[in-house]
């Protein structure tokens, strides 16, 4: 499988440090892509602890965060409600025309946005926004075509990774770390 290598990995920064508006797919990105569903029909997800705290921490930095899925579910609801991200958008078929609209109504350019995304589904708004992330056991159509690729993968910290990243390209990694580091 394809890494971001070190020249890589300073073009993946260089293209993060601009990034205001960050999207989020949700399954196989902010999960790891199981469905469950119990014998009444109900839907459960399980999300990373680790991964949550990396999107508040994104937030706080002042990075909007928008979770964009093309699936609808309560229990995606719970979590954004949870992590205090309002721009949840599901049941989306075009996560780009998506993205574009979210850029046009913040006034900022579409080169200021960024997406996480796993799957072939993910590829137009990938390769429309200005930093593209995947998880390590994306697609390989996806792999191939992205800014960076997470080490981990998706439900198990390749968020957080994303939201690291992000913090650190944009200088903002030791004010974030300081009141655990006091």
């Amino acid at each position: 499988m394809t890494r971001v290598m070190a020249g890589s990995m300073t073009r993946a920064a260089g293209k993060a440090a601009g990034i205001v508006l960050m999207g989020f797919d949700v399954d196989g990105v902010l999960t790891d892509g199981t469905l469950y569903f119990s014998s009444q029909g109900d839907e459960m997800k399980a999300f990373s602890s680790l991964d949550g705290h990396g999107l508040k921490m994104l937030q706080q930095a002042g990075v909007e965060v928008a979770i964009i899925s093309g699936r609808s579910s309560r229990a995606l609801e719970l979590r954004a409600q949870n992590l205090g991200i309002e721009a949840l958008h599901m049941g989306v078929v075009d996560k780009r025309a998506l993205l574009t609209a979210l850029a046009a109504q913040r006034g900022i350019e579409l080169a200021q946005t960024g997406y996480m995304g796993d799957d072939v589904v993910d590829l137009p708004v990938l390769r429309a926004c200005g930093f593209s992330a995947t998880v390590a056991d994306a697609h390989g159509e996806v792999v191939s075509r992205v800014d960076y690729v997470a080490t981990r993968g998706g439900g198990h910290g390749a968020v957080r990774e994303v939201c690291d990243l992000l913090l650190r390209a944009q200088g903002k990694w030791d004010e974030a770390m300081k009141e655990y580091l006091a």
